[in-house]
């Protein structure tokens, strides 16, 4: 029995005496003394052998031991790791250039709608924000679309299934009636942003694309301040001046047209792209029903107001002549470097 705790005596001795001074020496202390089959394993097997009246002193004596084994390898341990460390902070030169990195690209869908926004704000326009998950009240019903109306279907409008009548917006409309709700006249306002529909009619549609919508409400506003407005973005936008307003319908417009601008006939490329009319179809428009401007807290016999919206991808296309929609969704690189100036 006094060889056991001889030899636990002469472990403690050996323990502080034995100071590693690297970290592989340190590794080899800790095998040799905490180890799975490491000094201190063996000698607390010894335990069996120490009579019942001495156990509790054998016991605190191994405690001391593994206590001043594990201290002393996590003293260790930190003070070559901060070592290290500042090794590595040594062989940094400061001074040394940087590697550069590389910038990313403008996408065509952001330069469109950044040009939109500039060109309608020359003319006035705010920009206005909403959220992109919405009731179904400011989504369908404030827009004056009927309860039986084919949007409302789910083969074209994505639902959230645990909030009932909480839904993805299919257009922007929803934020001209948010601040219509909070707003007196006059109003005029652009919302540009993304919205979403359930269309999969072939592999160029997309459930996720971009809007913008303007609108525009005061007293005496008539439809020829509508056309004159859309005449100059036109004008600044594709550099075109003739346009044309074909009568058409939306449930929140009345009456409501569609936009067209003349490309003429005489390439072979407008001529496939207007089918031979000449005119392309660029954006929806009309006088907003008064029945919208009622449900919005707004005196429809005061005033009155012009509404319009375009899908920005349209107008990407249109502007920087893409062939096929789906390079604006691939996002490469190759093709998304066309949009970033030359630095």
């Amino acid at each position: 029995m006094h060889d056991i705790f001889e030899k636990a005596q002469q472990t403690q001795t050996a323990i502080d005496a034995d100071t590693p001074v690297n970290a592989e020496a340190l590794e080899v202390f800790r095998i040799q003394y905490l180890g799975t089959k490491g000094i201190l394993k063996s000698l607390m097997g010894e335990m069996a052998n120490v009579p019942n009246e001495r156990k509790r002193d054998y016991g605190q004596l191994m405690n001391a031991l593994k206590q001043a084994a594990e201290s002393k390898y996590q003293t260790l341990k930190e003070a070559f790791e901060e070592q290290e460390q500042g090794h590595d902070r040594q062989a940094i030169d400061l001074t040394a250039p940087g590697e550069p990195v590389p910038l990313g690209s403008r996408h065509p869908i952001a330069v469109t709608m950044n040009r939109i926004v500039e060109i309608f704000s020359r003319m006035g326009f705010s920009v206005v924000d909403g959220p992109e998950i919405e009731d179904d009240w400011h989504n369908f019903t404030a827009m004056n679309t009927p309860e039986d109306h084919p949007a409302r279907d789910m083969q074209d409008t994505f639902y959230v299934v645990d909030a009932p009548g909480m839904l993805l917006r299919t257009h922007t409309s929803p934020v001209q009636a948010r601040v219509m709700e909070n707003r007196q006249p006059p109003i005029r306002i652009i919302a540009p942003g993304r919205v979403y529909r359930n269309e999969t009619i072939s592999t160029r549609s997309h459930c996720q694309f971009h809007q913008v919508e303007g609108l525009y409400v005061d007293e005496g506003v008539s439809f020829a301040d509508l056309k004159q407005t859309l005449y100059y973005f036109a004008k600044e936008m594709f550099g075109t001046t003739k346009i044309r307003l074909r009568p058409s319908f939306f449930p929140f417009t009345e009456p409501s047209a569609e936009m067209d601008i003349w490309l003429g006939t005489d390439s072979e490329k407008n001529y496939r792209l207007t089918k031979g009319t000449g005119w392309l179809e660029i954006l929806g428009c009309g006088m907003v029903d008064p029945d919208v401007l009622e449900m919005c807290g707004i005196d429809a016999k005061k005033y009155s107001g012009f509404a319009f919206g375009m899908g920005i991808e349209r107008q990407a296309l249109r502007l920087y002549e893409i062939g096929d929609i789906r390079l604006l969704f691939e996002n490469d690189v190759r093709f998304l470097k066309q949009f970033t100036p030359a630095m």
